[in-house]
């Protein structure tokens, strides 16, 4: 006789895989065994794009940064310098955040970086 897997164990585990699956689309949130299968990709992809996401913002940061630089005739690259010999360590999201929030400040940043760099 094929044994039952219908019981209250199996029943509590479909149930905790349907709440996790919520808000999928189609049949993907109520049919079990699409439902695995969509949650295991689902959080393949979470894991990964953990690290892309910082990536992400770091290449976002440097953009803004380079954006800003460009328009008091500096690369980026010469104002990391400069900020390295000045020994002024300010982070990259501080930095786009002031080139976007403050741009009076980055102007005194980027001068004290054109100024070490001599």
């Amino acid at each position: 006789m094929v044994r039952a897997r219908s019981g209250v164990p199996v029943k509590r585990d479909r149930k905790r895989l349907r709440k996790l699956t919520q808000g999928f689309r189609a049949s993907r949130h109520n049919l079990y065994r699409q439902a695995i299968v969509t949650l295991m990709r689902g959080r393949r992809y979470a894991f990964r794009d953990r690290r892309v996401r910082k990536r992400d913002f770091r290449r976002l940061w440097i953009v803004r940064i380079n954006a800003a630089c460009r328009m008091r005739g500096l690369r980026y690259s010469q104002l990391i310098s400069g900020l390295q010999h000045a020994q002024i360590e300010l982070n990259r999201q501080m930095l786009a955040e002031l080139a976007v929030r403050d741009p009076a400040t980055f102007d005194k940043i980027v001068a004290l970086a054109v100024q070490s760099r001599g």
